[in-house]
């Protein structure tokens, strides 16, 4: 009871000073609430970005192991013309693989390359077109809203079909089924079987919705599947129970030998995965963090000062009520406390109405950013324990030299 009655008085207090001191509050204010809108706006837009971005990551599939010519990280001293020399992955290891492999669930030969598509008068250009081999769908994580996926024949014999993004299916067919319908892919008719679920866009690229995906025996038709500018890679899934270290393993000792690489010969092929991605993640993000904690933290000092300031008049302008209490047998914790929550109180308002604002700006620059901008509960809840920390260092000063005045100077004081 007796902290809920300080708690009143102090928001009666507080209140007050908001009422009759609207400008010098509002310029208090002003700086806690620009000191929670800076550093929670920072958090929420890099909490958002990183996201997105390991969202995008893990839809490669964490589970599996990419065999290409380049490591998708390199070292300081990067010894580049020894990569440059490598051969790409070829569709005949693909074969070695499945058979060899133990540790594999399914593996998928993919070549990628820009494309220009039409329908009848509609025509796209710089189009992404998938070229894969028939295991793709078990090793890439996609659905497919309309229509189905490539039959084992049709793979194997290089029909002219293929499954289409959402995006291009909206371009090309606007109020038709596109299922049925022919498409050109450089001059040649193709088949649309399928229309992938839209995705949304992805930070790093490489959305379904944009892209074409077709058979790799029927690419072979159109373009060189070989080239090492298309950037051909072969995607192995592990086995459930089978960690991608176990994999990494064992595709190394398999690779070796399908190449035969001599036991003293350095490995000629790349063995990526997504944690490479991640951890680099970790590492940017948490040097952004630091940054975003140096810039908001700068914006909080001046907010706190204000608060000190406007409790530091707030107890000269009570000097006589508080030693009236104090005649009346308050003690030093109770004015302490008094002002304390005030401090608090104030410095809450204003984190409030900074939070707010960042709320505000999620829900109207979210499209604008081309990513989902959210503002999370963590981000929230330290924005109040920012807040409540910034009022009571803030108002500590003030309260504790409150609770240590002498009642009858206080009484007599003007």
């Amino acid at each position: 009871m007796i902290f809920l009655g300080l708690f009143r008085e102090s928001v009666f207090f507080a209140i007050n000073a908001l009422v009759v001191n609207k400008l010098r509050t509002f310029l208090s204010l002003l700086g806690i609430t620009i000191g929670i809108f800076a550093i929670i706006t920072v958090f929420t837009i890099v909490d958002s970005l990183e996201q997105n971005l390991r969202k995008s990551v893990q839809s490669l599939g964490n589970d599996v192991v990419f065999v290409e010519k380049w490591p998708w990280t390199f070292g300081e001293n990067y010894p580049w013309w020894k990569y440059m020399n490598r051969p790409e992955a070829g569709y005949n290891e693909l074969d070695e693989i499945l058979r060899k492999c133990n540790g594999a669930q399914s593996a998928a030969f993919v070549t990628s390359t820009q494309i220009t598509v039409k329908y009848k008068s509609s025509s796209i250009e710089n189009v992404t077109i998938i070229c894969a081999s028939h295991q793709y769908d078990k090793v890439k994580n996609f659905e497919i809203s309309t229509g189905r996926y490539f039959a084992d024949i049709e793979s194997s014999a290089g029909r002219p079909v293929a499954i289409i993004g959402d995006v291009l299916a909206q371009a090309l067919f606007p109020n038709q089924n596109p299922l049925g319908h022919s498409i050109k892919i450089n001059g040649a008719k193709v088949d649309v079987i399928g229309v992938f679920k839209k995705e949304g866009e992805s930070i790093l690229g490489g959305s379904s919705d944009t892209q074409i995906l077709v058979p790799i025996n029927y690419a072979r038709s159109l373009i060189d599947i070989r080239s090492e500018n298309l950037n051909p890679q072969i995607m192995v899934r592990a086995k459930a129970g089978v960690s991608n270290d176990d994999l990494i393993d064992e595709l190394t000792g398999l690779m070796r030998s399908i190449r035969r690489l001599k036991p003293m010969a350095e490995d000629d092929f790349a063995l990526n995965q997504t944690s490479l991605i991640s951890n680099q993640f970790d590492s940017l993000f948490g040097v952004i963090g630091i940054a975003g904690w140096i810039i908001g933290g700068f914006s909080i000092l001046v907010g706190g000062f204000g608060i000190a300031n406007i409790m530091f008049v707030s107890v000269k302008e009570r000097t006589n009520i508080i030693g009236i209490q104090k005649s009346l047998g308050a003690k030093n914790y109770f004015i302490l406390l008094q002002f304390l929550f005030e401090s608090v109180f104030l410095s809450l308002i204003g984190g409030i109405i900074g939070l707010l604002v960042v709320y505000i700006i999620t829900l109207l620059a979210g499209d604008s950013f081309g990513m989902e901008i959210t503002l999370s509960k963590s981000n929230i809840i330290l924005g109040f324990t920012i807040s409540i920390l910034i009022g009571v260092v803030s108002g500590f000063v003030p309260a504790y030299s409150a609770s240590q005045m002498d009642p009858v100077e206080a009484i007599r004081a003007n």
